[in-house]
């Protein structure tokens, strides 16, 4: 395994590793192929308690921070699996066990830390508005004990493989808020029985065995006990998930990163031509060596993101730049593994395009490369607010 330091989470690492083989390359293969979900990967995860590491120990949970969450993740993509099947319950629980009352979470956390719930999913994005999260049109109308929602989302990850799902909604119309960040809300919402009420689901076949979605609310009516934290203040509690959601997918862009770094590199070794390795040739040596110092890179900024979330500070910049580095890095691995390994990257059987095609979904998801710059650019630097 290539890595330059080492960290405190050997115990992790290698627990994790264990139980991921035992679905080795050929299961991700199989599942892909039939554009499947890894439900056996995703329990036997849920089983060791690995989906429950951030629910606090008094609800079942581990207790556990976001930089062992992101570990978790790591080493799933290092492994050659996807933790695109399951990271939605690592970023979408410090939503729930930061905001959510006391009632929530005894309610919810003990059912979601033994596997009896899924909270895989959140419903933000919209296709009118994308990043533009303040611009949204899905309403909450209070009648009443309930909120009645009606709108529209868009690649909302698996629902058709969750209980519940986290559901951001404008409660005050734009035109009557101070700050169009304000009138948001938050809701937990179940997934089944909103599905028989007025919330209609509809898959988005995709080029990545990703389960997705589109959705549509018509008259969904929610109990109103549902409402996560106060009323209008759903955006400032979202960033929650955003940040954490960020920061793991920098971990598992890391561990994209090395396995493509791992595989790429044992092949260049034994695949001969002209009577010597390819990995003697530096032509072939200096691109995965770049792709290997910039996913060493991303490694520190995803633990100095991870850092001060788990100690509650501000972390926005950190995650956006995690992410951005870690997506970069993977991405110039891939490059580079599919290069070398020829006419056989293309082939399924060495499990490179399918890992290429995974990891190339986070150029653009969950926020697209150009964002974190603009955000960079203003946030950071103080340039002049682009749009």
């Amino acid at each position: 395994m290539f890595q330059t330091f080492e960290d405190q989470f050997q115990d992790i690492r290698d627990a994790v590793r264990a139980l991921c083989n035992d679905f080795p390359a050929e299961y991700h293969r199989k599942i892909d192929e039939a554009r499947a979900y890894p439900e056996e990967f995703v329990d036997a995860l849920t089983k060791a308690g690995w989906m429950a590491a951030l629910i606090p120990e008094e609800y079942g949970g581990s207790g556990l921070g976001l930089t062992e969450a992101s570990v978790i993740m790591e080493e799933i993509n290092r492994s050659g699996g996807n933790s695109g099947a399951c990271h939605g319950q690592m970023y979408n629980m410090n939503t729930l066990v930061r905001h959510g009352s006391e009632e929530q979470r005894k309610r919810y956390l003990p059912k979601i830390a033994t596997g009896e719930l899924r909270l895989q999913s959140m419903g933000v994005t919209e296709p009118t508005t994308g990043t533009d999260t303040t611009q949204l049109k899905t309403t909450a109308v209070k009648k009443g004990d309930k909120y009645v929602i009606n709108g529209q989302k868009v690649w909302i990850s698996r629902v058709q493989h969750s209980d519940l799902m986290i559901l951001l909604a404008r409660t005050t119309p734009l035109s009557e808020v101070r700050k169009k960040s304000e009138g948001l809300s938050i809701f937990i919402v179940d997934i089944k029985e909103a599905m028989k009420n007025g919330m209609e689901v509809r898959p988005i076949l995709n080029m990545v065995n990703h389960e997705t979605n589109e959705l549509f609310f018509d008259n969904l009516e929610i109990p109103e006990e549902n409402l996560i934290g106060e009323e209008g203040k759903g955006f400032k509690y979202i960033l929650t998930g955003l940040n954490a959601e960020r920061t793991l997918i920098a971990a598992e862009c890391i561990g994209d990163g090395y396995w493509f770094t791992e595989k790429v590199v044992a092949y260049t070794k034994e695949r001969k031509v002209f009577g010597r390795p390819i990995g003697q040739n530096q032509g072939v040596q200096f691109p995965i060596s770049e792709a290997f110092i910039e996913i060493e890179a991303a490694n520190l900024m995803r633990y100095e993101a991870c850092r001060l979330y788990d100690a509650h500070k501000d972390c926005g910049a950190q995650a956006n730049m995690a992410k951005y580095l870690a997506a970069k890095a993977s991405w110039e691995a891939a490059n580079a593994c599919l290069q070398f390994h020829g006419g056989f990257g293309f082939a399924c059987e060495y499990d490179v395009e399918r890992k290429f095609r995974e990891t190339r979904l986070y150029q653009v998801a969950p926020i697209s490369t150009n964002l974190i710059l603009s955000y960079v650019a203003e946030h950071i630097l103080g340039l002049p607010r682009s749009f």
